[in-house]
């Protein structure tokens, strides 16, 4: 019983031992990821005016001015 009982001590001496002096001291960067947020283009502002400007400019150009070409007065 004695042998069995330095057996098993001696295993659980290897079995820390060799845990306790396994590999090096842990270092944990704790470092935030960069995160790059890109500048919305200079002409993300323009562009929805300018189609606007385009409706606007179309709508006049093709106005009907209520004139018959056919020369008749319908008054």
């Amino acid at each position: 019983m004695k042998k069995i009982a330095m057996l098993l001590s001696g295993l659980s001496l290897a079995a820390f031992a060799s845990t306790a002096h396994a590999g090096g001291p842990v270092v944990v960067q704790d470092d935030a990821p960069v995160v790059v947020t890109g500048k919305p283009g200079s002409r993300g502002g323009i562009v929805i005016p300018l189609l606007l400007l385009l409706v606007v400019g179309a709508a006049i150009a093709s106005g009907n001015d209520d004139n018959n070409d056919n020369g008749e007065n319908l008054e």
